[in-house]
């Protein structure tokens, strides 16, 4: 369905990612070896199609369950008839699932890091600098060391003076320092906040205050942004940093405006903790892990209180997902662990002993933006199993592959279109082509090339953070070839709600509920929205069990409305989401309650939907889609793509000095608004869901300037403040 698709976003981010250089398509063949290879990939595998071609069995993956609280159709898992809350029986906290796992594989390895070798900077032509990094191997600790290392900061945190019933935060990127501290906080039952390094200023000063944080855990980056806003963080005691940069943390215009502050290196904790050990302060499973702050897409971030209880619960459920999960896997971390889906990943990739190795979406291929040309990326020297991920990445990563296939042509173009229609053909139809001889040719003729890209291992994709588009997941499932599973989680489940199943080859959906918990439909009139509706209930989704969270920290009057108890004791969150059950059992995203705005006659338009439509467009990076009610049209706020637009204007011989002149320029806005109509009516959208007048803005929105999350996805009440002036000009 048109309501779920995701966005397609420029291929600027696919140069971040390593495609911009790298398709290889039947490398090591000759043209004659190549031409029969095909034939063979056509004809035998079609024949072979004929005989095992049948009309698949549909799996029930999700069915009806009586429980209690407001009226609506509910869903528990279909393989799990209780609900999972444990991954096994004396793992009831992150303390005690991570000193358990830790003796069980005490010397198998556990956290990867690189060496950084040396690092240089380049500058442009145009004046701006970047930075080269050149990594070595990675470098592993076992489950026995961390274990000792985070034994070893929990007793010199406390040495340091950190007061046991105070708040520790963690501001940094994503890293195996962070997850030691993490552990080594859960041992001595100190609750965690944990705050995105991209959040802007005044945020951070929010979180900090708002749970009076003593001890501020952060990498060598943050030291000059906490060193300018020290006067304003009055509760702060002690800041510990992880040691990177010598100089960074020895900077004397830094220490100066930190003098009010214990400050001191992650080793020097460390250390005094060995000195000086201190039993654990064993948490319980209702006790709270982490107030974990959002960079939500409303106003300031709201502090999640999530307990061990939650993130083991949610472990556990994916745990089931995933087939053959042990320490045979390796698992690529590089999104944020200040989010929840990363968080809860780790954990579980702990808990089920496969080994984590860190790195970054600015150094994760060997074409990567930091990554100095020659080397080799992140995933080309992890060569992981596992990998998360997010929709907008996954999308950026299609159309850097579609990109290179472009520029390629030829016989290489169509080879590779041929490939992808036969595993799409095979998917859609017939499983032994899917994932028989054919899927083998395939393979090693194309997908083998692309598949390299992200170390040429992945056998299971995680997928979560916003929709996924159904192109996206279809691109990456054929040419990856490896199920993605999309989850559907938030912040308050703690990423645990529905997680697709990996033999379910269907796409636009999010799965069953995880078995940690049920799902239910209840109606919304407002919105038309109905259980009763056919042929598929729909409903706002409600989501109950395990991993629902404690409530927002400090707000009990937003907490009361979001979160219900019923009558049997079981905690319900209200997601605001819109969703439907597919006969399966599976669930879709199909609206949200926030995007719908009502017309001035009466008309209803779901601003998500349209903006997910119109992101089909080539010449859209990123959109905004604006209704005022008054009005009986809406308006668009359109980031464009650089590579798009300048090649329009190429082609068709329009002068510009630079970007933001040709954005300007009134045959240019014709020309997107026409695309915009065009994608418009192709996905079914009537005619006041597509924008009557847009505005072209040059700048791409990013988490740092505080108009996208983490995970991309738009701030819409952050853009509507800004453009607050393009807007209104636009309905004049």
């Amino acid at each position: 369905m048109e309501d779920c698709k995701g966005r397609f976003l420029s291929s600027s981010f696919s140069k971040k990612l390593g495609f911009s250089d790298y398709l290889s398509v039947g490398k090591g063949y000759g043209t004659y070896g190549i031409l029969g290879a095909t034939v063979v990939g056509i004809l035998v595998p079609i024949l072979l199609s004929i005989v095992f071609m049948g009309r698949k069995k549909v799996k029930q993956r999700g069915v009806p369950v009586e429980v209690g609280g407001e009226e609506g159709y509910a869903i528990r898992n279909s393989r799990i008839p209780h609900l999972i809350e444990v991954p096994w029986e004396e793992a009831t906290t992150i303390a005690a699932s991570f000193e358990q796992s830790c003796e069980k594989r005490f010397t198998d390895r556990l956290l990867g890091t690189r060496k950084l070798i040396s690092r240089e900077f380049i500058t442009a032509e145009d004046g701006r600098k970047f930075e080269k990094l050149h990594l070595g191997e990675y470098e592993w600790e076992t489950y026995g060391q961390v274990f000792d290392r985070a034994c070893n900061f929990a007793s010199g945190l406390i040495r340091l003076g950190h007061n046991e019933d105070t708040h520790a935060a963690i501001f940094s990127e994503t890293r195996a320092e962070w997850f030691i501290s993490f552990q080594g906080c859960m041992r001595q039952n100190i609750t965690v906040v944990t705050i995105y390094a991209s959040l802007g200023e005044d945020a951070l000063i929010h979180a900090l205050n708002e749970t009076q944080v003593s001890t501020l855990i952060c990498d060598p980056k943050q030291l000059k942004k906490l060193a300018s806003i020290s006067s304003r963080i009055p509760t702060i005691k002690n800041v510990i940093y992880f040691e990177d940069d010598e100089a960074t943390a020895n900077d004397s215009s830094i220490s100066g405006s930190m003098s009010n502050w214990t400050v001191s290196s992650f080793s020097e904790v460390e250390k005094l903790g060995k000195g000086n050990p201190l039993p654990p302060r064993m948490p319980s499973k209702n006790g709270i892990a982490v107030i974990m702050y959002t960079s939500g897409s409303t106003g300031l971030p709201k502090g999640v209180m999530i307990t061990h209880g939650n993130i083991i619960a949610t472990a556990a459920a994916v745990m089931t997902v995933i087939p053959k999960l042990g320490n045979d896997d390796v698992y690529m971390a590089f999104l944020p662990l200040a989010h929840v889906l990363e968080l809860a990943a780790e954990c579980m990739m702990l808990t089920a002993g496969v080994a984590i190795g860190y790195g970054s979406a600015l150094t994760l291929t060997d074409t990567s933006s930091k990554i100095k040309k020659g080397t080799r990326g992140d995933a080309s020297a992890l060569k992981p199993t596992l990998m998360a991920s997010v929709p907008a990445v996954l999308d950026r990563v299609r159309d850097g592959v579609l990109k290179k296939v472009e520029e390629k042509g030829g016989f290489a173009k169509k080879l590779f279109n041929i490939a992808y229609e036969r595993r799409l053909a095979a998917i859609e139809g017939s499983w032994f082509g899917a994932w028989g001889l054919e899927k083998m040719l395939w393979d090693v003729i194309v997908f083998k090339s692309i598949r390299a890209v992200v170390g040429g291992n992945i056998r299971f994709m995680l997928c979560g953070g916003a929709p996924l588009s159904g192109n996206s997941q279809r691109f990456i499932n054929i040419c990856m070839g490896a199920p993605v599973g999309q989850g559907y989680g938030l912040t308050e489940t703690c990423a645990g709600a529905a997680f697709s199943e990996c033999d379910d080859t269907s796409v636009g959906r999010v799965g069953p509920p995880l078995p940690c918990g049920y799902i239910k439909l209840v109606s919304w009139e407002e919105g038309g929205y109905r259980t009763s509706d056919k042929p598929m209930p729909r409903g706002e989704i409600v989501v109950g069990g395990f991993s629902v969270t404690t409530g927002y920290y400090n707000n009990e009057e937003k907490t009361n409305e979001v979160y219900k108890v019923d009558e049997r004791g079981m905690r319900w969150f209200y997601t605001g989401d819109i969703g439907c059950f597919h006969p399966d059992g599976c669930l879709e995203i199909i609206d949200r309650k926030k995007d719908i705005v009502k017309l001035q006659h009466g008309e209803y338009i779901s601003l998500g939907k349209v903006e997910a439509a119109l992101m089909s467009s080539n010449y859209v990076d990123n959109i905004m889609v604006y209704a005022d009610s008054f009005k009986n049209y809406c308006v668009a706020l359109v980031v464009p793509s650089h590579q798009a637009l300048e090649k329009w204007a190429q082609e068709v011989g329009i002068e510009y000095q630079n970007f933001s002149e040709l954005c300007k320029k009134a045959e240019t806005i014709t020309e997107v608004r026409q695309s915009l109509s065009k994608v418009g009516k192709a996905a079914k959208l009537d005619k006041f869901e597509i924008p009557e007048k847009i505005k072209l803005l040059p700048d791409p929105w990013t988490p740092e300037s505080g108009l996208v999350t983490a995970a991309l996805k738009i701030k819409r009440e952050q853009l509507k403040s800004k453009y607050k002036d393009e807007l209104q000009k636009l309905y004049e």
